[in-house]
């Protein structure tokens, strides 16, 4: 679990690093924001994309070598991208070689985990804890070393902790039990359906939360300048913007953890369906507000928003695992990675877009919508599989045989 959750963290990490350093790179590069954001656009697509590719790689030679090779080729795209900071074009190059590497983790790491552990939701609760630790983490530690040394020392940053991953990955053991032969063959296509279903859904939340981590710091230091003024007057010493911002932004990720926390035990408790239609609809209110407040009231909005959002993934990839063929969960999970992280990235498209025309606090409005038809979709989902419980006949009933950890059950 060491190796998987540390390489949770740092494929997030590597993806919320270059967030934090729109506005700066905007002035040393003397461009607009939005330029400099579209330049992050095939670094989200590769790290989309190329999930299923990885997880296919997963299923036929395991895990351990895939996870040395996210260390190893992060953390050389970082160094890269430190010594090109004076070239757009290169950055846009180094940046895509960061998404190509770093979405190894998701198709392999979540695969392990859900071959290998008996209490699933509560275990992937966990991982997904680290994940959000590098959400955390990423902001505020990429904000202070440009306070102290630039942008550059933050890509310097990013290899080296990914050269941390390269020595967790080699000393420490990684669980790479194979499946027994009952589990090779056992089917749950007749859930096919509802997987189909759950990709939908799965790909709308990819785009809400690549929308949201791509915009919340910058939309933070923009909106937040009473907080800004408030901590230069109460610390007394020369602090930036950009800092603040990504401080602030970081404790939001923070409470996002916590949910993820939460949701991990939400899903053991509760079925795994209903509990992912209450997240994602409290999510809707939450988002429409945050293009309405400023300051303070901005930051417990997002409080909420991150909350939910994030917290519902433990549950998510139950669901994942539970729908998908047991013998090809690499695969599956890069089938999802696809759509959540690959269609995405569109989200940082549809930003520019409505920025260009109707201002940064009409995105949220944009991402309120994309969570109705989420929750749309989660509730063709639920009918079909209550559907589907109610036609036996229809579907091999080791389809229906019951949850992989007890309370998270696909009908009724």
């Amino acid at each position: 679990m060491v190796v998987t959750c540390f390489g949770h963290l740092m494929s997030h990490y590597n993806m919320l690093v270059f967030p934090a350093l729109i506005l700066p790179l905007a002035g040393l590069m003397k461009l607009p924001m939005t330029d400099v954001l579209g330049l992050s656009f095939w670094m989200y697509l590769l790290f989309g994309v190329m999930a299923l590719p990885w997880g296919m790689a997963g299923d036929k030679w395991g895990g351990r070598t895939l996870i040395l090779i996210m260390f190893v080729g992060s953390g050389v795209s970082g160094l890269a991208a430190a010594f090109c900071l004076d070239s757009p074009k290169l950055i846009e190059v180094a940046l895509a070689s960061m998404g190509l590497f770093s979405a190894v983790y998701h198709p392999i790491g979540f695969g392990l985990i859900s071959k290998g552990v008996s209490r699933m939701t509560v275990a992937l609760g966990y991982n997904a804890v680290f994940g959000g630790l590098g959400l955390v983490t990423a902001p505020v530690i990429t904000g202070l070393t440009v306070w102290i040394s630039g942008p550059q020392a933050a890509f310097f940053v990013l290899a080296l902790l990914n050269g941390l991953g390269v020595l967790i990955a080699v000393l420490l053991p990684l669980d790479e039990s194979p499946l027994a032969e009952s589990e090779k063959t056992e089917g749950n296509n007749g859930m096919l359906g509802a997987f189909v279903i759950l990709l939908v859904a799965m790909m709308l939340g990819g785009i809400a939360e690549r929308g949201v981590t791509v915009i919340l710091p910058s939309y933070l230091e923009l909106r937040g300048q009473g907080i800004f003024q408030w901590f230069s007057g109460s610390l007394g010493i020369p602090i930036s913007r950009n800092l603040v911002a990504t401080s602030v932004a970081s404790l939001v990720y923070a409470v996002g953890m916590m949910g993820q926390y939460v949701g991990g035990h939400i899903g053991q408790r509760f079925e795994c369906r209903h509990s992912y239609l209450v997240f994602h609809t409290i999510c809707i209110p939450a988002v429409i507000l945050m293009s309405f407040t400023q300051n303070i009231p901005l930051v417990f909005t997002s409080f909420v928003y991150l909350f939910f959002l994030l917290g519902m993934q433990p549950i998510e990839n139950t669901l994942v695992a539970e729908y998908a063929p047991r013998r090809l969960l690499h695969s599956a999970y890069g089938l999802k990675f696809v759509l959540v992280f690959g269609v995405g990235s569109l989200a940082i498209k549809m930003i520019e877009r409505v920025d260009s025309v109707w201002g940064i606090e009409a995105t949220f409005i944009a991402l309120g919508l994309v969570s109705v038809l989420l929750v749309a979709t989660i509730l063709v989902l639920i009918g079909w599989t209550n559907r589907s419980v109610h036609e036996p006949a229809d579907q091999p009933e080791e389809a229906f045989a019951g949850k992989l950890d007890g309370k998270c059950v696909s009908g009724g």
